[in-house]
């Protein structure tokens, strides 16, 4: 058959994403993949220095998702099918354009871990994550903010010359790089190619950051090999070690279920080296990835037999499942590391995906060199270093064609407006005025007329923070003066954003003048930062109390107000007032696990011990518990000596 590109659906049990999160993130969430000064200054001098560069001080201006659930009901989830005679990819371009299957007719394999489920979890650098597949991962260290987020696709004419090829693109607004993913299967081909470019329009240098992270079957055969003899190792303790490949402490690491607790294997593959990575079951037979040399970096990802990392794999899929590890592929040799890429500039490679068989008894043998040796072979006989590097030139002229005829999917209208404003001229990836929708529509307004238009008096819409938008915002005047406590919470924001934290106080407390709580709230955010605990706990219960008379509709707002408001409390030692706004939520906010875990330190601060070891033993799930977070271990520790629950054991290191 001919390679074919078609749209179809693909369903199955999911999770509602819910809303987003009205408040503006204005500092990080906690992301795992960090490391102190001290830690860095044992490094080599090229990787501690991309290790610093580049920190993100927030996500803003993209909005958290931390509104979903864990109650599941069948969704037709819009999918894009490219197929030839040898493989099917079928990909999600509403869910991040993430390839969900990649499935191999000959052998009638599937080569990917393919989730039976969409579960959402709090994995990403702005909340809501899943697993399984291939995900593409730009902006900054951790999960891309578009993990869950559409993006715009079309069908472009592939190299070859006779078939069609999907193009995948989006405008990443934490480093405002566009980038595009193009997707294409030659005929009898058994590798799925793909063709990646991100792109800095602008007249600065920025940080960039991608890493291709592969969900692959794992059980206790399965063993991952890299043209590699040391890794750099980083577990959830925060710390990065150089250590050998494939044994460390005794154990043969490669093997993804041999280590007790989660951990991250970055790869040190010589620069010469050809770049891949693969997985292999019991008979020598799995998925294998290769690359251009450009992208580096070789990763192993494995949450480990401990319970921690198995109440993991099940939080992200369903009970009966296999689990799955993770190989990657990445700009740097680590996930902690930013590349700076030029004004003007632009990083593109090419990737290759397919099937890979080995010898089971060289590959499973104890000689490690031997072992990724003879998969290289293989790997050399099914797809040659020299093919891939020829369809990347190949590939290269196309990347500026057009796509042709009825999109196949739609992204956001950001990149519409940050081509309104600029002028940006991006060949190939069109983000077209007909996109803009109800969020961007009052930036087009302040870009066109200067005038910032009024909100609707409930929750502020999102703020555009980069330098050019900034500027807009400083020169803006509001439509009415008496919503002009819009505008200075909005240049407060971007100011924040800015590293210019006096003036976005001063910003904050002139719309704070009439009460308003969004303003209030960043001044709460700010107290805390600072170690004015009593005045942020006290700004907070005032903009409740205000979000409670003004905005009683406005759930997801009160609820994330609520959420934070509660901390602060807790830390100023005002329990009787946290319980106050716990008690003021609805009740369905008030049932779910955040808010359960939340009633729970409450009553464990008031004394109440015995009513806060009971809501544990009633049950609860925190539908946004984040990667590595411990306050489900640390309040049952402060409320007993018992062992912690199967139930609510999600530690990823030695609680020593």
């Amino acid at each position: 058959m001919a390679t074919t590109v078609r749209r179809s659906t693909r369903t199955l049990p999911a999770a509602p994403l819910g809303p987003e999160n009205p408040l503006p993130a204005l500092l990080p969430l906690d992301e795992a993949h960090t490391l102190g000064e001290e830690e860095r200054a044992g490094l080599p001098p090229g990787m501690a220095r991309q290790v610093g560069y580049g920190p993100l001080r927030s996500v803003l201006p993209v909005r958290l998702r931390d509104g979903f659930s864990r109650s599941r009901e069948p969704l037709a989830l819009d999918t894009i099918v490219i197929e030839n005679e040898r493989l099917r990819a079928t990909v999600l371009p509403g869910l991040g354009g993430r390839i969900a299957s990649l499935y191999h007719k000959p052998t009638e394999r599937e080569l990917l871990y393919v989730n039976p489920v969409f579960q959402p979890a709090d994995f990403a650098l702005n909340g809501a994550w899943y697993s399984g597949g291939v995900e593409w991962n730009i902006g900054a260290t951790g999960h891309t903010t578009l993990s869950c987020a559409p993006l715009h696709a079309a069908q472009v004419p592939a190299p070859d010359g006779d078939g069609q090829m999907v193009r995948l693109w989006e405008w990443e607004r934490l480093r405002d790089t566009p980038f595009q993913v193009d997707l294409w299967l030659p005929d009898e081909s058994d590798f799925l190619y793909v063709g990646v470019r991100i792109r800095n329009p602008h007249d600065r240098t920025v940080p960039v950051y991608w890493w291709s992270n592969i969900a692959v079957p794992e059980d206790e055969h399965t063993r991952v090999l890299a043209p590699a003899d040391h890794t750099w190792y980083f577990a959830y303790e925060r710390r990065l070690r150089r250590i050998p490949v494939p044994e460390w402490e005794g154990v043969d690491r490669t093997y993804p279920l041999r280590g007790e607790f989660p951990a991250d294997f970055f790869h040190e593959v010589p620069e010469d080296s050809r770049k891949w990575i693969a997985s292999l079951d019991a008979e020598g037979r799995g998925l294998a990835q290769t690359s251009t040399d450009l992208l580096r970096g070789r990763k192993l990802f494995v949450w480990g037999s401990g319970p921690g990392g198995r109440r993991w794999q099940r939080w992200l899929t369903e009970d009966g499942t296999p689990g799955y590890a993770e190989i990657q592929a990445g700009l740097a040799t680590t996930q902690l590391e930013h590349v700076a890429l030029e004004a003007g500039g632009e990083f593109a490679w090419l990737e290759a995906y397919g099937p890979l068989t080995a010898d089971p008894a060289t590959v499973h043998g104890s000689d490690w060199a031997a072992a990724y040796g003879h998969a290289e072979e293989r790997l050399e006989e099914a797809l040659p270093r020299a093919a891939v590097d020829a369809a990347y030139a190949a590939w290269r002229p196309h990347a500026d064609e057009e796509p042709k005829g009825e999109p196949l999917a739609a992204g956001s209208g950001w990149g519409a407006l940050e081509v309104a404003r600029s002028g940006h001229v991006l060949p190939g990836t069109p983000f077209d005025a007909a996109t803009l929708g109800p969020e961007q529509r009052p930036w087009e307004e302040l870009l066109r007329t200067g005038v910032l238009p009024d909100g609707d008096g409930t929750v502020p819409g999102p703020t555009l923070v980069s330098p050019g938008w900034r500027e807009l915002l400083e020169s803006a005047q509001p439509r009415s003066a008496r919503r002009a406590h819009e505008l200075d919470y909005h240049l407060g924001v971007a100011q924040w954003h800015a590293g210019d934290r006096s003036q976005a106080v001063r910003s904050w407390e002139r719309a704070a003048a009439s009460g308003e709580w969004p303003a209030l709230r960043c001044l709460a955010v700010v107290d805390l930062r600072e170690g004015h605990v009593e005045r942020a706990a006290e700004r907070y219960l005032t903009a409740v109390r205000d979000a409670r008379a003004r905005t009683p509709e406005a759930t997801a707002a009160r609820a994330a107000l609520a959420r934070e408001a509660v901390g602060a409390l807790l830390a100023a030692g005002r329990p009787d007032d946290a319980e106050s706004v716990l008690d003021g939520l609805g009740t369905e906010t008030r049932l779910r696990g955040r808010f359960r875990l939340l009633r729970a330190q409450v009553l464990l601060a008031q004394g109440e011990t015995k009513a806060a070891r009971a809501v544990f033993d009633q049950g609860f799930d925190v539908d946004d518990l984040r990667e590595g977070e411990e306050a489900l271990n640390d309040t049952w520790a402060a409320l007993t000596a018992d062992p912690l629950p199967a139930r609510y054991d999600f530690r990823m290191r030695p609680s020593s």
